[in-house]
């Protein structure tokens, strides 16, 4: 018995070695990482999140998580901490690592690396205020880190708000966010630092 017991302790620990790095729980996670958080009692918060430069991600009722330098246990903790005045038990939060940052992969130097973009949302948002999202954020991805829109929101008309840093002169964008999450990806615009984000609110019978 000791002896089958042995050899069932080293196929776990066998098992344990061939799982990637990323996904132990002694990974420290690095700005440039992208996260996929699952919670077990509500699918609808599941989705990726992308870890930045701050070290810090949003995601929906937990508001701004730190996760620079912290394990995924940690990670799941916090996220489990924010959420949980929205369950009647706390909910089962688990993260793990979807990819990591080129740095986390050893590659020598910046090239390649994008530089971060300060963004703005204002209006019926869940997280109104300012983001800090890599260059080359589109539109789709960064409502996504922001949270989403509060119910009020009237989402056929969001506006991107963009303001010329040469010429001072304010473009303005009007986007239907339904069609944009239904795959029309000719609207889903790439962010540019400054960008403001404005989610009006609903019109009666809207």
């Amino acid at each position: 018995m000791m002896h089958i017991f042995r050899v069932f302790s080293l196929l776990v620990a066998a098992l344990f070695l061939t799982v990637p790095a990323g996904a132990q729980e002694n990974y420290r996670i690095q700005p440039g990482d992208t996260l996929n958080i699952e919670v077990l009692e509500d699918p609808q918060l599941n989705r990726q999140v992308l870890v930045l430069p701050d070290g810090r991600f949003s995601f929906p009722y937990a508001g701004t998580v730190l996760a620079g330098g912290r394990t995924l246990g940690q990670v799941e903790r916090a996220v489990t901490t924010g959420i949980a005045s929205n369950f009647a038990i706390p909910p089962n939060v688990f993260v793990a690592v979807q990819r990591r940052s080129q740095q986390a992969e050893g590659l020598a130097g910046s090239e390649g690396l994008l530089e971060p973009i300060q963004i703005y949302f204002i209006g019926e948002v869940s997280s109104p205020g300012r983001r800090t999202v890599a260059e080359g954020t589109t539109l789709l991805q960064a409502l996504a880190q922001s949270g989403g829109f509060t119910r009020f929101a009237a989402q056929k008309r969001i506006q991107l708000r963009r303001t010329n840093p040469t010429t001072g002169v304010q473009s303005l964008f009007r986007i239907n966010y339904k069609a944009l999450a239904n795959g029309a990806e000719a609207q889903n615009i790439r962010l540019q630092d400054g960008d403001v984000i404005l989610a009006p609110e609903r019109r009666l019978f809207e």
